[in-house]
């Protein structure tokens, strides 16, 4: 099976989401039974896989594509060391560079006239003012927003109460300090969209890198509107059966991996658990490796080893990540390291340049749409899916959940946060 470095990136310690496999998989089975292990990660979704190719339809001949980017931002990464962290110059270095060389994506707009843009998933346990300072100005230019993204339980197993203190703290010096994130029709408190560093959501992954069970009850409860982690890297023991999905979480959301299971949104009924769960693509992929034709997997990750190109876009598009019921409006998150400096060409340099000129120029042929979001404006066009809008999905990019309050001077306090929709 062909794979790439992307594969086994699975962020187990709270330095960087890209550490070594050993801190995140059962290491005697990585080592003695390597091809067993990988199998058996496999088989837990290749029957949903195939299931999916006979029951789901194609996609229609012209469709909207709304395209959002995750991006796992990490500005003390070290990608060969993943329990160390880079010199603090060198983060001021990174992000510095990112913010004055991102305006270069400007060229390339969709079919409202936006630019393409990143959610910045910034990790609350390595906050600094400064960093944060600069990412979020940047967004405010119009160039993304800054989202959510918590390391834990990587040494020792988190606790409820810990991981609930990390994210509200951060959550409030988020909207307070920042002036990021958004407020459900512009009230109440902060509300964000999330993504677990090591992928083991609601501690999924046999125990590893998370420790809490019941999180996401607490992700409810601190105002978490969709978690976008899921798919994780192609070998994580995290991975779920349930792929290709909009899903509300079947209840209770105190029991652990409350994600693995629930019901797809659908349009004409509004959702009622929140978080949702917002997934990116995941299928097998066939390609020539060499002069030998290879089986490999497509998670929707960017990186150097795998560049975004048209073959995958094909692939993002077959998946049919959609509300039901509206199966013109195609939902593709896909997900990336952007602080990683292995990996800069394919997420902001040239081979994502060349990948975004092929998309824009070739959209009409392909009977494409393009509209590229935020993670946020993923959601409320989701919602505006499920509330059985129609129409241009772009026009509803600040549906419900809005990035300024409607009274400045409201306060929301961590027992009011549990997000429910309304009518």
């Amino acid at each position: 099976m062909h794979s790439t470095r992307s594969e086994s990136d699975a962020a187990p310690n709270q330095a960087s989401s890209k550490a070594p496999v050993s801190a995140a998989t059962p290491l005697k089975a990585r080592k003695r039974r390597p091809f067993l292990y990988r199998a058996s990660i496999i088989l837990r979704w290749v029957p949903s896989y195939a299931w999916q190719r006979v029951a789901r339809s194609a996609p229609p001949r012209r469709a909207h594509l709304i395209i959002a980017l995750a991006n796992h931002f990490e500005p003390a990464i070290v990608p060969e060391d993943g329990r160390s962290r880079a010199p603090y110059d060198e983060q001021q270095r990174r992000v510095d560079l990112w913010c004055r060389e991102y305006s270069v994506l400007e060229k390339w707009r969709d079919s409202d006239g936006r630019p393409f843009k990143h959610t910045y998933f910034y990790p609350a346990e390595q906050y600094d003012k400064g960093l944060l300072e600069r990412v979020a100005g940047h967004c405010n230019a119009g160039w993304g927003e800054v989202e959510i993204h918590l390391h834990h339980g990587s040494v020792v197993p988190d606790t409820e109460e810990n991981t609930r203190r990390q994210l509200i703290q951060f959550r409030d010096t988020l909207a307070s300090s920042h002036g990021s994130l958004s407020y459900w029709d512009g009230e109440g408190p902060p509300r964000y969209a999330f993504v677990h560093g090591n992928f083991a959501l609601a501690n999924s992954a046999r125990g590893f890198n998370c420790g809490v069970d019941s999180e996401m009850q607490v992700l409810a409860e601190t105002g978490c509107y969709a978690d976008m982690t899921l798919p994780p890297g192609r070998f994580h023991p995290a991975q779920i059966s349930k792929i290709n999905s909009l899903y509300e979480c079947s209840i209770p959301l105190q029991r652990r991996g409350a994600h693995r299971h629930g019901q797809a949104l659908k349009a004409g009924r509004p959702p009622r658990v929140f978080p949702l769960m917002v997934e990116g693509p995941l299928s097998l992929r066939f390609e020539d490796l060499k002069g030998h034709r290879t089986v490999g997997i497509e998670n929707g990750s960017l990186a150097l080893t795998d560049p975004p190109t048209l073959y995958r876009l094909q692939l993002w598009k077959r998946a049919a990540i959609c509300v039901k019921g509206r199966p013109d409006w195609l939902f593709v998150k896909l997900q990336c390291h952007g602080m990683d400096p292995r990996d800069k060409e394919a997420v902001l340099g040239a081979q994502l340049q060349s990948f975004l000129r092929e998309l824009v120029e070739g959209a009409a042929d392909r009977g494409e749409t393009l509209h590229f979001v935020s993670a946020r404006e993923m959601v409320n066009i989701i919602l505006a899916a499920c509330d059985g809008r129609e129409g241009n999905p772009g026009e509803y990019r600040d549906y419900r959940l809005k990035r300024l309050r409607a009274n400045p001077n409201q306060t929301g306090s961590a027992e009011t946060a549990t997000l429910t929709s309304k009518s």
